[in-house]
């Protein structure tokens, strides 16, 4: 008449919970994106990412000091040049924003971990991802091969400033062994690669486009990020990333496509990542205060099932609250 197996058993109370508990959280696995601005004593909240700021390099340095004393290891790094170009020239000069604020971290802070993102998108006056020509109908085409000698350029420039892991997440045909090839020539053969493999053509982008100014003016990227129903093809480019020299994989975005990383946990006995972008993150604070969810639940949530699905490493605006919180 009664049952034998109660799995309600270990659900009684919250320390029998705990202590069963298959997905754990831990700070060592989260990293806290920042963007950096010209100027000093900028501090100001990015209106469509609440909690979020564009920093100057002396607050940029204050906020990661904070996040390091969290526990938080790592900080991905986007910049916000004072002017743009059409080739994104920004993104490979010596006194370049990243480049600058990454000499100012890893002085101020050496334990650190630096995270560089390596993309045109923010550095280049037309907002795309690469260099472009012009369509005779009025759109434009990203040009694969000369971007890649320009992205290159680029990861030297960030490994000589001190990156500890360089991230391109442009999605042009062979960055990784363009950028490979051009760490190792210039002696950076121990800087890592992080690739945004599976990078996909999202609508939750677009906060992440007003905070980095990098909206394209004409057309848009699905050119050359990936459509958002192709899983198989996913594992595809992350295979060959891997074959060109990545070192660690990124999904992105995360929550959509749980099962293009739970895939890649199966398939790739290398460290993935995921990132949980601008608006998975947006749309968790807005619901919240409009009342409509508990943000602390979602959050943690939603970072448990990211986790749950393969991802050693949690790149989300949430790392701070999160670390604050364990």
């Amino acid at each position: 008449m009664f049952p034998t197996h109660r799995p309600r058993r270990l659900r009684q109370n919250p320390g029998l919970r705990a202590m069963v508990r298959e997905t754990r959280l831990s700070r060592d696995m989260l990293v806290q994106p920042l963007f950096v601005v010209p100027g000093s004593g900028v501090k100001r909240e990015i209106s469509s990412l609440p909690r979020q700021y564009h920093l100057s390099l002396d607050k940029l340095v204050e906020e990661a000091r904070a996040i390091h004393g969290l526990g938080i290891p790592a900080v991905l790094l986007f910049g916000i040049p004072e002017s743009k170009d059409a080739q994104g020239s920004g993104a490979w000069a010596a006194d370049g924003i990243v480049q600058k604020a990454t000499r100012a971290l890893k002085q101020a802070l050496p334990g650190l971990q630096v995270i560089t993102d390596l993309c045109l998108c923010e550095y280049t006056s037309h907002g795309h991802c690469g260099l472009i020509q012009p369509r005779g109908d009025g759109s434009v085409e990203v040009l694969n091969d000369p971007t890649l000698e320009l992205l290159a350029r680029t990861a030297v420039a960030q490994a000589e400033a001190g990156s500890d892991l360089i991230a391109p997440s442009d999605m042009m045909d062979g960055r990784v062994a363009a950028i490979r090839g051009g760490l190792d020539q210039a002696g950076h053969t121990a800087t890592p690669i992080l690739s945004y493999a599976a990078k996909f053509a999202s609508a939750f982008y677009g906060p992440f486009r007003e905070a980095a100014g990098s909206t394209p003016q004409a057309g848009d990227r699905a050119g050359y990020q990936m459509d958002m129903a192709n899983g198989r093809e996913a594992l595809r480019e992350m295979q060959l990333d891997l074959d060109e020299g990545a070192d660690m994989l990124m999904v992105k975005p995360a929550l959509p496509y749980l099962d293009v990383l739970r895939m890649a946990r199966e398939r790739f006995d290398v460290p993935l990542a995921a990132y949980q972008v601008s608006g998975e993150y947006a749309q968790i604070l807005a619901a919240a205060r409009a009342g409509w969810l508990d943000e602390t639940r979602a959050m943690w949530e939603s970072l448990t099932a990211i986790h749950r699905a393969g991802a050693d490493v949690l790149i989300t605006y949430f790392a701070r609250d999160a670390a604050a919180a364990l």
